[in-house]
């Protein structure tokens, strides 16, 4: 009897056991690198997005990243211009590695200013925010620099010679004001000029500032720490390019200033309506024919933002890999498709109107000892498909 229920339990044992086995949950590696799918559809009506004014965010409301962002929502005006936020930045989930730039100045046409140095060293991310870019809606002023992410305590270079005009807070100002939307800043007056004007470059939201007014500083000397001070909601550079004075109305595009990386060039663009007139916050895409990635980039919005005095552009988009795109102008619901080469070391130039599509814009030539050993002279080239 005993040795029956010796076994009877034994067996129990067994068929519990194997009914009580877990199995470890499966999953897919969901990681990814973020590109931006773009349609070669040369006619497309285009749904915009669900607006989301930058007024509004809330990173604790933050969705899920999705591998395609939505291009920058129009944002509610406001009557105070100087409360504007700068969302929470992050790096781009993509490699780290660029190659050096191009020495300063590189000058690829008598018309262009590469004078600058990267304000972030080369083990960073030191390219701008994707949706952050310099002309881009940020509640109710365009911005007027462009943003670099980077971690709290990233050193901040100089990105050119010159003396220190400004340390601490109140640039905008002008005068010491905490509440400043820089928060703590330093400007630099340079040494060099560009066609009899003073440049001057911006560095906002510092955490900490190593140098002090009147003080001479030369390229890629440590000015201070990356922070998050003024009207930002998470740590990155603010930097800005000035010409002609140390105001918040007189800035340009810095990304027509910083020497682009060897084997990458600049694409320009003025994107017009029908009449001539420049047309803001128009989205263009353009897709590698090579594999080398997708980008996109907004024309410039209405305000207090300023092109340059040769290209009279509104809209550019640097660090591109050099070789052959397709360009996507998606204007008022329509899809218009070019093709460019983009060359490097150089400024690529095109317009758009509706009526036109996408075109080559008619500048003079760079000249011939200004191209780079790893570029090519062949023109641009264009093709047009748009629709009726």
């Amino acid at each position: 009897m005993g040795k029956r229920f010796v076994f009877t339990c034994f067996l129990t044992f067994l068929w519990l056991a194997s009914g009580c086995t877990l199995r470890a949950p499966s999953y897919r590696d969901n990681r990814y690198i973020s590109t931006l799918p773009i349609s070669i559809t040369a006619v497309a009506s285009l749904q915009p997005p669900s607006p989301t004014p930058v007024v509004n965010y809330d990173p604790a409301e933050d969705p899920t990243p999705t591998p395609q962002p939505p291009l920058l929502p129009p944002s509610t005006f406001a009557p105070d211009p100087l409360r504007f936020t700068f969302p929470t930045v992050a790096p781009d989930s993509i490699s780290l590695w660029r190659p050096p730039l191009y020495p300063v100045p590189w000058e690829p046409s008598p018309y262009d200013h590469f004078y600058l140095t990267r304000p972030i060293g080369a083990q960073e991310v030191n390219w701008p925010l994707a949706r952050y870019r310099y002309g881009y809606l940020l509640y109710a002023e365009p911005h007027t620099g462009i943003d670099i992410p980077a971690p709290k305590g990233t050193e901040i270079l100089a990105a050119g010679p010159g003396v220190v005009i400004w340390a601490g807070y109140g640039i905008y100002f002008m005068r010491d004001e905490n509440r400043d939307p820089y928060g703590i800043a330093v400007a630099i007056k340079h040494d060099f000029g560009f066609e009899g004007k003073s440049v001057y470059t911006v560095y906002g939201h510092m955490d900490q500032v190593f140098v002090y007014r009147g003080q001479r500083v030369e390229s890629g000397q440590v000015l201070g720490l990356v922070g998050e001070t003024g009207k930002v909601s998470g740590p990155h550079l603010h930097f800005e390019v000035r010409i002609g004075d140390n105001t918040f109305f007189v800035s340009r595009n810095p990304e027509l200033w910083i020497s682009p990386p060897q084997g990458m060039g600049v694409l320009v663009g003025r994107i017009m309506r029908n009449d001539g007139e420049k047309a803001p916050r128009v989205p263009v895409k353009l897709r590698s024919l090579e594999g080398k990635g997708n980008y996109e980039v907004l024309s410039y919005a209405q305000g207090a933002v300023n092109s340059d005095d040769y290209y009279n552009e509104n809209l550019a988009l640097g660090d591109l890999p050099a070789g052959r795109y397709e360009v996507f102008v998606d204007y008022e619901g329509v899809l218009y498709k070019g093709e460019i080469v983009i060359q490097a070391g150089q400024v690529t130039y095109i317009t758009f109107r509706p009526k036109d599509g996408v075109a080559s814009g008619v500048l003079p030539p760079p000249k011939s000892k200004f191209i780079p050993p790893d570029a090519t002279a062949t023109p641009i080239e264009m093709g047009m498909v748009h629709s009726p």
